[in-house]
């Protein structure tokens, strides 16, 4: 194993410059000189409400000082990366907001035995000080099917209560009526997560090695690596976001374990979709997709749903749940307001029991829907499916062409066209003239391709379509192929070639016209391999040195490709 690579000045100072550059960046907060605590700039606001304070080992971010602000906590106490504060800087954060004037303290603890000590140490201290101050423990935890000595660990679904304890603080509820509720609302809090790789604290390597093609299920906040087959399950290959997610909530409301979350029919939730810190906010959005669908076919009301990095775990792949069942009343102090930085914008209204969709105004009417099938409709049917087919076959390669010099898509985008024939051929009339099948095509790659091929594919179809519905002969055709060449002159390195020898089938014999064709595939393989020494002046190629350029063009490989399956089929 080695060091992963991070953009920091120095591990020992990590902390303290992040930190800083929070509070920098964000006009309500502060620090507090000599130790890693960021309070809010406006303590004379919590004069006489109950002051928040929790905290935990760095490296969580945006946990726990983005959740500082009106309606959310007093301040935040940092310990290194993964360690628990000292309990000096926990003592100093509860002396300050007790002495500017704050009616109680309420420290919000995760169930971690590092946690719990330095907190309630720091807890102690205060009292003897007079301070009133007390301390809930959140362990939302749902791995343990059997809880250890420990108890539950707390995990992502403590943002939850910062929020509720937040809103009921900022209401003037006393100290001992917000530790009830704060209890009493822990109870209903379910986490549980999975990591597709390790992350690593600065300075040291990973802290474990996941076997390659395997994700662990039930991991620790920490990623501590442990071998207790009450802490982790694991996947023997890495499964689909359906499969993850159906088995993450499965888990967590299995009655079975003494560590569920008691969910039926009926009950309204806050779902949280936490990014561990390294999985692409795509990745976080297909999982969003099927937790609220998992949830609603259990009859569960989703009422609302937080996307994004709340509690992460450095560059950690992965991802956790949190559930959280609410009543009406509950629900009013998690929508209420917020200067938290780190809080997302939510709509107040329900996520289930809406309709998503919205219909559009018109849809344009495929050619073929207007026309019966003709004597030629069982040949382009032939073709078509041919064309289809080598672009399937082709996927791989033109997306690996494309790394050299794009985005890699260019195999995955004509898969996409491929696709859609195939399903037009299955659903549609096949027009038997061949203007009408051109004008069908144009639509349907307009509809489904997208792209820069699929663009130019929209235009020389266009283009060509109008000089074929009166007649299909070869002359017919050398004027489309010639008018769709001249609407897309751009990005025809392998097409040119091709048009120039087809332009002969306006002269030749109809007997002719399958040699022609053959050399102008020929012509357009020739024409893809030539931009191996092309320097490109568009698209993410230009972008590109072009001593870096090596591979042909990928748009051109594919359409040397078609050109040779319509030459195949044609002669089949």
């Amino acid at each position: 194993m080695i060091l992963k690579q991070k953009l920091l000045n120095s591990v020992e100072k990590c902390v303290d410059e992040a930190l800083e550059g929070l509070v920098r960046s964000n006009v309500g907060l502060a620090l507090l000189q000599g130790h890693r605590v960021v309070l809010r700039s406006d303590l004379e606001s919590i004069k006489g409400k109950v002051a928040l304070l929790s905290g935990g080992g760095s490296g969580h971010e945006p946990a726990h000082a983005g959740y500082i602000g009106v309606g959310m906590l007093s301040g935040a106490v940092a310990g290194a990366v993964f360690a628990s504060p000292p309990p000096g800087s926990v003592l100093a954060a509860i002396l300050t907001l007790w002495k500017g004037g704050a009616s109680g303290v309420l420290l919000i603890v995760k169930n971690y035995t590092g946690d719990r000590l330095n907190f309630g140490i720091a807890v102690e201290q205060a009292r003897l000080q007079g301070v009133q101050v007390d301390m809930v423990i959140v362990a939302d935890d749902c791995a343990f099917t059997q809880p250890s000595k420990a108890g539950r660990r707390g995990l992502c679904g403590t943002v939850f209560i910062h929020k509720i304890a937040g809103a009921l603080a900022e209401k003037g509820c006393p100290l001992d009526e917000i530790v009830a509720r704060v209890n009493e609302a822990t109870k209903n809090i379910g986490t549980l997560g999975v990591s597709l790789s390790p992350c690593s604290v600065p300075g040291c390597l990973p802290s474990f090695q996941l076997p390659p093609g395997e994700m662990e299920l039930g991991l620790e906040q920490c990623m501590v690596f442990q071998i207790d087959v009450f802490f982790f399950l694991f996947f023997t290959q890495v499964a689909s976001a359906d499969e993850v997610v159906q088995t993450i909530i499965s888990h967590i409301t299995d009655s079975s374990s003494k560590s569920h979350l008691s969910l039926k029919s009926g009950d309204k939730v806050v779902l949280c979709v936490n990014n561990l810190g390294g999985l692409s906010c795509l990745e976080i959005a297909v999982v969003s997709k099927v937790a609220v669908h998992c949830l609603e076919e259990r009859g569960v009301q989703v009422v609302r749903v937080m996307a994004g990095s709340f509690m992460t775990s450095l560059e950690m792949a992965g991802m956790s749940l949190s559930l959280m069942k609410v009543d009406e009343e509950m629900l009013r102090l998690f929508d209420a307001k917020t200067t938290a930085p780190a809080w997302p914008n939510l709509s107040t209204s329900s996520v289930s029991g809406r309709n998503m969709f919205i219909k559009p105004e018109e849809k344009l009417a495929a050619a073929s829907d207007n026309y019966n099938e003709g004597s030629l409709s069982s040949v382009i049917r032939l073709v078509l499916e041919s064309v289809s087919k080598i672009l399937l076959q082709h996927q791989e390669e033109l997306n690996a062409l494309d790394r050299a010099a794009g985005d890699g898509d260019c195999g995955s985008t004509h898969a996409l066209l491929a696709n859609a024939v195939q399903e037009w051929l299955h659903t549609s009339r096949i027009p038997g003239n061949l203007g009408r099948l051109l004008a069908d095509l144009a639509l349907l790659v307009q509809q489904s391709m997208g792209g820069s091929s699929g663009a130019l594919y929209c235009i020389f179809l266009s283009a060509a379509a109008p000089h074929l519905m009166q007649s299909s002969d070869g002359a017919a055709w050398a004027k489309a192929l010639h008018a769709g060449t001249e609407a897309m002159k751009r990005s025809l390195d392998a097409l040119c070639p091709a048009v120039e020898e087809l332009m002969k089938l306006s002269t030749a014999p109809p007997d002719g016209h399958i040699a022609i064709l053959q050399s102008a595939v020929e012509k357009a393989d020739l024409g893809a391999e030539s931009t191996r020494n092309l320097t490109a002046r568009a698209g993410r190629a230009s972008y590109i040195a072009s001593e870096h350029l090596t591979q042909p063009d990928p748009g051109a490989v594919a359409v040397a490709a078609i050109l040779k399956a319509i030459l195949n089929a044609l002669k089949a």
